[in-house]
Parts: structure tokens; C-alpha cells; sequence
């Protein structure tokens, strides 16, 4: 301040760096801080602090804060803040905001330099104590801290005390960084750029790959990992599996897969490697090895969908950021925008803003799970000998997102990009032989990709040739993926329960079955509802298109896998089916799996001779398409069939 001293109309600010936010310009500030016709103000709080038994000693005030924040913020006049400062006689790590303190309660002081406070946080916000009186004002293309109590807006908001979190959470708005004019005014700001980077320069990371549960689609979340945009030869993969069931995905993926990376690490369940014992020992690999410069972790539960994904959050360059994630159709995410007082959950004002991506950008948050990136000088520095997993207890994924606030390093979450979605575990029966068929209401986004035909979508598209006519009022179109065909196939074979193909059947209401086949119904393997949801999601639609002005309800009671063989029962006579309208499944394929077999519809005298597997036929149930199945003459033919709107 000496070389200022002298200097009559120079006004200086003073305040913290780390915990302040300035929501104005100077000449905001200059205009505010002369209508206050003082030569210093001081910012005012709520708490009598350091000490409470000054508390009688402070001028009266008939309204605002009463009690100074003195040793974060203020602002005066070079020869008044010069005059008060040179007053120090301490040493440096003695308390600051007594002295002041002292000052301001001197009424002879007070008078000689004209303080003041600002009571109702005209120029200063202080939030400790004061959090439920600021809101967000968004204004034209810029945001606002308003204190609601006294209707100003401040101009420097001061993350005061315990109020952190709430100043991260101002500051992903005040005052340009998101507007809802312009989005995110930041995110571009020191991004890194690889495209002029070899393979071989890019940064090295450690992947870290926890199966902590059984998890639906481990197959197609393992290769993932296979297929991510990124030079494997910069990859170093550790995977912890603590699930027996899933041996067989991390064997089958490491027999695939082990020439692509130099270096993989996998603890399988015999181990018995605690969670947070396995996440200790993957993020200390990146942390001992100085050529580490990320570390990666992903839970087994995460779908990422964007193979540019670990790119996309280097380029961020944050210390810790995680791509957003959600579960589909839910609100059910990867992070929290607040904390309760008890560092739990609590949802704040943007959060189901931020998952929908009716904001987006890169956020600063108190919690993140499931799949995040840190860097790896943050971990060697700032993070260096903090346990960010271990604690008796307590739950892995709070320790670490509380050592990482504690450290006072921000963790950020971007919803620039789609990234992927959350698979849900909590209905995952692995006594199943193939569970995964049964994710079809828990997790439809990855039981489409995985279940259901690659042309489907094809169907509802301008051209629509995918759909074939070839008997009148017959439709041919895909449905099924090889994939649900054979495990379909496999799931009833392993069921064993095949009907003999008589006349008499207790299964059916009235006991009897007048064009008996040899099959299993899908309410045998509980598979019903599943298949209901099926024919609501896949089937309907195409009805719909195919046979306009005709509303499928799609109810069906008779769903059931029909299998034909040359000395079991290779065909099926003329008949009527039970139903508005009947679909029929190919679930293997002519002259591979079986010779012979089709349907001809008699009425046309129209045969159907090579059903492609996965393709579905549709037609009409009663009165028009009398239909038979033409004989299996080798090997095993096996359709699903569903008899809708009965």
C-alpha cells in the first residue's frame, strides 16, 4: 500500500482470491462504494466473529447485518486502507480480523476514517449464514447474485465459512458463464487440443475397471473398452472383478483383446479385494508412475456410448471431471448439484435442468460416481498422500469426493456431449441362463442394441423397403437380432419343459388345444411380461404403420416358442389362428440349422419356403389367412409365435 499512500482519489478493493466471485465491473463498484459517502466499508455478516463477547460492544443497526467480515472484504480510499494497515505491530499468522475488528469497534477510529458497513450487501455478499438470501437473477445475457432479503444486487459474492459449495454453484452462472442467451460462456476457454498429436505423443492413462455387482451387458460394456478412439498403446487397464458370474465376460474379453494393450492388471473375485481396497491399488498405479498422466475410472454399471469419450474429457482439461450420465428415461445420475448440511443428497435448482441438457456445459459440482478422469499431476501434487478410498465404514465414492473437496480441488461434470447412460442393476437375476434378456424394462436402450434387429428403425423410414409383401396382406420385416434368436432358442432348450404336441394341454384355461405344436409358453420361463413389452414397443408400431386404422391394444395370451423336427413334429396343418393378428419369428435359418419347413397361406395358394432368421411374418389371424406349416424335413426348426388382440 506504500507506493499508494498518497494517492487521493485511488480506491482499492480488497479481498480473497479463492473465495470470491466479482458479478460486476469497476465501475459498478466505483458507483456503489461513492453512494455509500463513506472513506472505507467494510462487508457485514450475520456472526459475531472471532470473538462473540465483542457482540455488545458493535453500533446498533435498525436494519441489515450488524457485524463486520473484515479481513476478506473491503474497499476505501489508498490513504485511509494505508493509514489502517500500517497500524499492524503482529505477526503474520496472528489473527487479521481481530485487528480490524478492533479498529472498526474504536468509535475514535471509525470517526477519523469514516467506516461503515455494508449492511445490506449492496457491494458485498458474504453467504456464511446468508445462503437461503441469494438467488440467481438472470438478466439479458448475463447473471446476477440477488440477495432477496434486502432486493440488491452485490457486486463481490464472498464464499465465506462453510459456503463453498454454494459459491461453486453461484459460479457456474455469475455473471457470463452460462447465460440463457449464449449457453456456456466458458467451456472453450484453455481447452487442449490433440489433432496435430501422434499416437504415440498422446497422454498416457491408467484405466481403472471396477465390477463390484452383477451388471447387466458386461459383454458389451467390456468391449467398450476395446473399441474407445483412443491409441491403446497409451492405455494401461486394471480391472477389478469381485462378481464369480462375470469371470466368464472377463475371460472371454481378455482372450479377445490381450494383444491390445501392453499392460493389464486383473484381480478376479478369488482375491476378495475389498471395493475400496481395489480402487486404492488402481489409482495409486497412475499416482507412483510419474509417466501417468491421467488416471481414468469406470464402473462396470456405465454404458459409454461415445467411443471419443476419455478424449473429449482430457481436452476439458479439468482435475477432476466426469462425463454426465443418467439413467434412461430417469433422473437418476452421476453426480449431485448439492450437498445436505450431513454431506448427503440434495438436489439443487438446475439439476433436472443440467441431466435433461436444457443446460449444458461443463459444472462445478460436490459429487460425482461411476466414471470420472483425475489428472495425474493433481494426483502427485495437490492430492499427494490423501486416502481418497479407504475409510472405515464409509462408503468409497463419498470418501473420495470429500478428500477431493477438502483438498480444494473442484470436480466438474460436462453435459456438452451425449456420452452414454447408467445401466441399472437392481433387478438382475444372473440364475438366469441369459439375464440379459430380461433388462427389456430396467434397461431398454442397451436391450435394444443388443436384442433387436439392426434394421428395424429402417421400417418407419421414407423408402421403407425393408418391409416385404410377399402373400396378400402378409408382412415380412425384421425384428429380432441374431443374438435374441439364439439365446431365446437356448433359454427354452435349457427350460426343457416342451409340450408333446397333443390335443390335451393343462396349460391352457379349457385344458385343450385344438392345433396342438410342440412348444413352450413364454409365461413358463416368466417371460411374459417381457414379451408384453415387446409387443407394445416393437410390434405395435409396425401394426400400426402396415394396417392403418387399425389400434393394436397388444394384448396376447398365447405366446410360446414352437419347434419343429422331422420325428418329433415337422408341420403343422391348415388352420386359423386365435387372434386379430398373428406374428411368427424365424429363429434359426434354412439350410444351416434345418431343410424344408415355410408356411403357405391356402387361400392364396402363396408359400413363404426360406424365412430369414429374426425377420417376422405378420398377417391377419381369423377368416383370411388360413395357413399351414409346410414339413421340417431335417434337423430343427424353431419359430416364436404370438397371437395378439385375441
Amino acid at each position: 500500500m506504500q507506493k499508494h499512500k498518497d494517492k487521493e482519489k485511488t480506491v482499492v478493493l480488497f479481498v480473497d482470491s479463492y473465495d470470491v466471485i466479482l458479478a460486476g465491473g469497476p465501475e459498478e463498484l466505483l458507483w456503489k462504494f461513492s453512494r455509500f459517502k463513506h472513506r472505507v466499508v467494510f462487508s457485514a455478516e450475520g456472526f459475531c466473529w472471532p470473538d462473540q463477547k465483542l457482540a455488545p460492544k458493535y453500533p446498533p443497526v435498525h436494519s441489515g447485518k450488524r457485524y463486520p467480515q473484515l479481513r476478506r472484504c473491503f474497499i476505501g480510499y489508498a490513504p485511509d486502507i494505508y493509514e489502517i494497515v500500517q497500524q499492524w505491530k503482529l505477526r503474520d499468522n496472528d489473527d487479521d480480523q481481530l485487528f480490524y475488528t478492533l479498529i472498526y469497534l474504536d468509535k475514535e477510529q471509525r470517526t477519523k476514517f469514516n467506516m461503515t458497513l455494508d449492511h445490506k450487501s449492496r457491494i458485498f455478499q458474504n453467504l456464511n449464514g446468508a445462503v437461503e438470501e441469494v438467488v440467481l437473477k438472470f438478466e439479458k445475457s448475463r447473471v446476477r447474485a440477488r440477495n432477496v432479503a434486502y432486493d440488491t444486487l452485490p457486486v463481490v459474492i464472498h464464499g465465506n465459512g462453510p459456503t463453498k459449495l454454494q459459491l461453486n454453484y453461484l459460479g457456474n452462472y455469475v455473471p457470463t458463464a452460462w447465460t440463457y442467451e449464449n449457453g456456456c460462456g466458458i467451456c472453450d476457454d484453455d481447452l487442449l487440443y490433440f489433432n496435430d498429436v501422434t499416437d504415440d505423443e498422446m497422454p498416457l492413462v491408467h484405466i481403472g475397471v471396477f465390477i463390484e455387482q452383477p451388471t447387466p451387458f458386461m459383454e458389451e460394456f467390456l468391449e467398450r473398452l476395446a473399441t474407445m478412439n483412443y491409441p491403446q498403446s497409451r492405455l494401461r487397464l486394471f480391472i477389478h472383478n469381485n462378481v464369480v458370474y462375470h469371470e466368464q465376460h472377463v475371460e472371454r474379453f481378455w482372450n479377445r483383446h490381450r494383444s491390445l494393450f501392453s499392460d493389464i492388471r486383473i484381480v478376479g473375485p478369488e482375491e476378495n479385494l475389498q471395493h475400496d481396497q481395489a480402487r486404492t491399488m488402481a489409482v495409486e498405479a497412475c499416482r507412483s508412475d510419474h509417466s501417468c498422466d491421467y488416471y481414468f475410472s469406470i464402473d462396470s454399471d456405465v454404458a459409454l456410448s461415445n467411443a471419443d469419450t476419455l478424449r473429449i474429457l482430457i481436452e476439458e482439461n479439468k482435475s477432476v471431471i466426469a462425463p454426465m450420465l443418467s439413467r434412461h428415461g430417469k433422473l437418476w445420475s452421476n453426480f449431485w448439484g448439492a450437498l445436505s448440511p450431513e454431506g448427503f443428497y440434495s438436489r439443487s435448482e438446475d439439476y433436472i435442468d443440467i441431466v435433461q441438457a436444457k443446460r449444458v456445459g461443463v459444472w462445478n459440482v460436490p459429487y460425482i460416481t461411476q466414471v470420472y478422469l483425475i489428472r495425474g499431476d493433481v494426483l502427485r501434487s495437490r492430492l499427494a498422500g490423501v486416502s481418497l478410498f479407504q475409510q472405515e465404514g464409509a462408503d468409497p465414492d463419498m470418501i473420495f469426493c470429500r478428500a477431493i473437496r477438502d483438498q480444494g480441488v473442484f470436480m466438474f461434470v460436462s453435459n456438452r456431449d451425449e456420452f452414454g447412460r447408467l445401466v441399472s442393476t437392481s433387478n438382475y437375476n444372473t440364475s438366469r441362463l441369459h439375464p440379459d434378456m430380461w433388462q427389456i424394462f430396467d434397461n431398454p436402450v442397451d436391450w435394444r442394441e443388443k436384442y433387436v434387429h439392426e434394421n428395424y428403425s429402417k421400417i418407419f423410414e421414407d423408402a421403407g423397403d425393408v418391409v416385404e409383401q410377399p402373400c396378400p396382406d402378409v408382412y415380412w420385416f425384421p425384428a429380432f437380432s441374431d443374438r435374441m434368436c439364439d439365446e431365446l432358442v437356448e433359454t427354452m432348450e435349457d427350460f426343457g419343459e416342451w409340450s408333446g404336441g397333443k390335443h390335451k394341454d393343462e396349460r391352457l384355461a379349457g385344458g385343450y388345444e385344438n392345433v396342438p405344436t410342440v412348444d413352450i409358453h413364454m409365461n413358463q420361463i416368466q417371460f411374459e411380461k417381457e414379451w408384453l413389452k415387446f409387443l407394445k414397443d416393437y410390434i405395435v408400431p409396425v401394426t400400426e404403420k402396415l394396417y392403418p386404422g387399425y389400434y393394436p391394444k397388444a394384448n396376447a395370451v398365447m405366446n410360446f416358442v414352437v419347434r419343429y423336427r422331422p420325428d418329433e413334429q415337422p408341420s403343422l396343418r391348415p388352420h386359423h389362428d386365435s387372434s386379430t393378428f398373428t406374428i411368427n419369428i424365424a429363429l434359426n435359418s434354412k439350410g444351416k440349422d434345418y431343410q424344408g419347413g415355410g408356411c403357405r397361406f391356402v387361400r392364396y395358394n402363396c408359400t413363404v419356403e426360406s424365412p430369414r432368421k429374426g425377420w417376422s411374418f405378420m398377417h391377419p389371424g381369423r377368416l383370411t389367412h388360413f395357413h399351414e406349416g409346410l414339413p421340417t424335413t431335417q434337423g430343427t426348426r424353431y419359430i416364436m409365435v404370438s397371437f395378439v388382440d385375441p
